[in-house]
């Protein structure tokens, strides 16, 4: 292969939660039908491949290229591991809160993939829960102030707070709570299998007994009764950890974690997967037999939620405990930085303009512009006052 870098243009999703300017403002990617943007993809998934820009023959699928000279764009270590691009990367930005969701195993989506193939539902059925056999760890790096929920609290937080809401009907489950600490996937499952009337009155009578409050949890309740007024995730606060991150703030999420983006803009990196399983705050397709069988009722204490970075030189190295994917953060200059190449690379410029050199190429990207780099290249140098986010195995 002669060429071995090259930019990408990437599929952007316009899902209804989506900001309509948000990704505009910080990228200067066009949005000319005022959709919401919610998210630019990178990566090689197929409902939403790149398309690299290639020199000779012009645009080409992602995939496609990687299909036709796996070891030279992947190297023989990720190519035996995964046999594909094994993680995806997107801009993501949020006006209003995602679905509350969790995201299975490895082994379990496996299980689960197989299982309603057997069944026969189709993969684009709206009750399919399993839409690859892959796992969904993932990264959230936040651009802009971002705010979520993730994990649930401590259980004596959650009993306090369902206390001061003060709820008649619901006295009963949190006494239960009280009496067996080990009873919190019982009083999830309270909440998520209520009838239709149970649940508005229980919803109508949260929101009343809160009009007064002013504080978190209870902002962020009223905020989600706006756009989700009769939803059960409107619960969700009282049971999950509430999180701002700042710009330059990770947070890492293994499978089965219950987590919810609330709104800001930020770099998702994940496994190559679409699998999720959703608790509330939607009006897609929630399976609670399912979803419960797939979380983790752990509490995690709120100062645990963040994933410091490692400083190496000009870098910002943010750990994670999974094989899928590596990513850091990349202060340039002007002087000229050398970059060995182990595994296939996705590179987004967030700021600036950077040039990247091989032994036989130069590629310039500026802010809002990403390339992917494959394992032939060996090297290159890069230089150029920005910022780079890089992804790799």
């Amino acid at each position: 292969m002669s060429q071995t870098i090259w930019k990408l243009e990437n599929t952007i999703k316009h899902y209804d939660w989506g900001s309509i300017d948000g990704i505009t403002n910080l990228f200067g990617i066009p949005n000319p039908t005022s959709e919401p943007m919610a998210e630019v993809w990178m990566g090689t998934h197929p409902l939403g491949c790149s398309l690299v820009i290639d020199a000779k023959l012009g645009k080409i699928r992602l995939d496609k290229l990687i299909q036709d000279n796996p070891q030279e764009m992947l190297g023989n270590k990720t190519f035996n591991y995964f046999g594909t691009l094994p993680f995806l990367f997107k801009i993501l930005s949020a006006q209003k809160a995602l679905s509350i969701q969790v995201h299975p195993t490895l082994k379990n989506a496996k299980l689960g993939f197989a299982k309603e193939n057997q069944l026969g539902i189709p993969l684009d059925a709206p009750n399919r829960n399993y839409k690859d056999p892959n796992h969904k760890p993932e990264l959230i790096y936040a651009l802009t102030p971002f705010k979520a929920m993730r994990s649930f609290r401590a259980i004596d937080e959650i009993i306090s707070l369902f206390e001061k809401v003060a709820i008649p009907d619901l006295i009963s489950p949190i006494s239960l709570l009280k009496n067996n600490r080990h009873s919190l996937k019982h009083f999830f499952a309270y909440l998520l299998t209520l009838s239709y009337p149970s649940k508005t009155s229980l919803i109508k009578k949260l929101l009343i007994n809160i009009d007064s409050f002013n504080e978190e949890p209870f902002c962020t309740i009223k905020m989600l009764a706006n756009d989700y007024p009769n939803d059960i995730g409107l619960f969700m606060p009282l049971l999950l950890n509430i999180i701002e991150l700042k710009p330059g703030e990770a947070m890492f999420l293994c499978a089965q974690t219950p987590h919810s983006y609330l709104f800001g803009c930020g770099l998702e990196i994940m496994a190559n997967s679409d699998n999720v399983l959703r608790a509330g705050l939607t009006h897609k397709y929630i399976d609670s037999s399912e979803l419960l069988n797939n979380t983790d009722f752990e509490s995690t204490p709120l100062n645990q939620l963040l994933t410091k970075p490692v400083v190496r030189e000009n870098k910002f190295y943010f750990p994670v405990p999974v094989d899928d994917f590596k990513f850091e953060i990349i202060k340039s200059d002007e002087s000229k930085h050398f970059e060995q190449v182990k595994s296939a690379q996705i590179v987004l410029c967030l700021d600036g303009k950077v040039t990247f050199t091989t032994k036989s190429e130069s590629l310039i990207l500026q802010k809002g512009e990403s390339a992917f780099i494959a394992y032939q290249t060996g090297s290159y140098y890069y230089e150029g006052t920005g910022y780079l986010a890089k992804v790799f195995v």
